[in-house]
């Protein structure tokens, strides 16, 4: 199968992969999710963050874009770490072995969690993969980004760089 069509078939997949009455939309206060670490039996909630400026990306390890959007999300991170700037990758593969094994092939420089039982990605009413939530630090969601292309990349920056400027 094409890399196209696989593309499109894992969008629209997700699409109907989560059904829900409402989506969060620009303009929203994100839900206080309650996350855990891929790494440990910790809990944390997205409400935890409040004052920073956050780039939420939900993932899955079989979503190609996703693995193209990592390098642009480390890079990101790195360029802002230390400036009340946070990414944090929600995961919404049910088996995390395969979570794992997406972020040995793509090392994350940013903080992973987990949504197994998706109850966030529910609430946030996520549509496709990678689906990305930029968040002022009063927790005001200020823009919603669908699927990843390398060519997006620079404009996402721009964003990220004039809300943590307090723009």
């Amino acid at each position: 199968m094409n890399k196209p069509i696989l593309t499109l078939l894992c969008i629209t997949s997700a699409i109907f992969f989560i059904q829900t009455a409402h989506a969060v939309e620009q303009g929203d206060i994100i839900p206080d999710c309650k996350l855990n670490s891929l790494s440990e039996a910790k809990t944390t909630t997205l409400k935890q963050f409040q004052g920073k400026v956050l780039y939420i990306d939900f993932w899955a390890s079989w979503c190609g874009p996703c693995a193209k959007s990592f390098p642009f999300l480390n890079t990101l991170h790195d360029g802002l770490k230390g400036d009340d700037f946070q990414i944090i990758g929600i995961n919404l593969d049910e088996n995390p072995t395969d979570a794992q094994d997406f972020l040995a092939k793509y090392p994350a420089s940013f903080s992973v969690v987990s949504d197994v039982q998706e109850q966030c990605a529910k609430q946030f009413a996520v549509q496709a993969m990678p689906s990305s939530y930029l968040v002022d630090r009063k927790g005001i969601i200020r823009h919603i980004h669908l699927g990843f292309r390398a060519d997006e990349a620079g404009e996402l920056k721009v964003l990220v760089e004039k809300l943590v400027a307090g723009h």
